[in-house]
């Protein structure tokens, strides 16, 4: 595994490979001046699991995380099409989590790593929320087996899971942060009341579960906002998810 220098608008990107496939790679970035920043947020993009979608969609969030002055590491990981489907998508995130750990060696307990995913970049960072010391979940995907009975994301959870849910009932139970409560680290899930890609109910669900098993959780339902706005930063939970992510260095 190799560091790679690559030309880029966003100044500082450096891009690490933590596996041989063209997608297994994080894009690191620190904000302008020195010091310790207050927090490293550690992007994970949604698509429905699918390679037509990459890290590029978390490109404004990127800006405004630097801007508030947080490191930022944005991950890439195989999808259907290129390599991906359940469980290696999973166990490239776990990869790629430790790589951001090993880089920012410096910062372990000192700057808090929060793992920010949206739609299924969401479930991946739950399901991978013992490598960061708190999770955001924008949006989050929390059952595949609901996705899969509710035929959510054009069919897409049979296509990444590679059969029905009746079909592989443990393997979908472990694809679903739902079922592997609890996580042991605060998580903060905001979602939007107006969201067709994965419906709020999801999210309803989930945190009536995650608090009854014991987790730190807290839920705010957007009024209005569809899914993409989930990783607008110009939207109007983003500031209050932003200073949520810092204050979990002062916990």
């Amino acid at each position: 595994m190799t560091s790679t220098s690559l030309e880029s608008s966003q100044t500082g990107r450096q891009r690490i490979a933590y596996g041989d496939a063209e997608p297994q790679f994080v894009d690191f970035h620190l904000p302008t001046g020195t010091g310790r920043p207050p927090a490293v947020a550690v992007l994970i993009h949604g698509g429905y699991w699918r390679d037509r979608f990459d890290l590029t969609l978390m490109d404004t969030l990127v800006a405004d995380t630097l801007r508030r002055g947080m490191a930022v590491a944005n991950v890439e990981y195989r999808r259907m099409g290129n390599g991906g489907g359940w469980p290696d998508t999973g166990q490239d995130v776990a990869q790629a989590m430790a790589l951001v750990r090993k880089h920012w060696r410096n910062w372990n307990g000192a700057v808090p790593f929060v793992a920010v995913g949206h739609s299924v970049g969401g479930q991946l960072a739950l399901l991978n929320a013992a490598a960061a010391d708190a999770v955001v979940a924008l949006a989050p995907v929390t059952d595949v087996s609901r996705v899969d009975d509710e035929r959510l994301g054009e069919d897409a959870a049979v296509a990444f899971m590679g059969a029905r849910a009746a079909d592989l009932s443990s393997e979908y139970a472990a694809a679903s942060p739902l079922r592997q409560l609890p996580f042991g680290r605060p998580v903060l899930v905001l979602h939007g009341d107006v969201d067709a890609r994965v419906p709020v109910g999801h999210s309803r669900d989930f945190v009536r579960a995650a608090r009854a098993a014991g987790d730190q959780v807290d839920y705010r339902e957007v009024e209005g906002m569809d899914h993409l706005a989930a990783i607008d930063p110009s939207a109007s939970h983003w500031a209050a998810a932003a200073a949520w992510m810092v204050a979990q260095g002062t916990r």
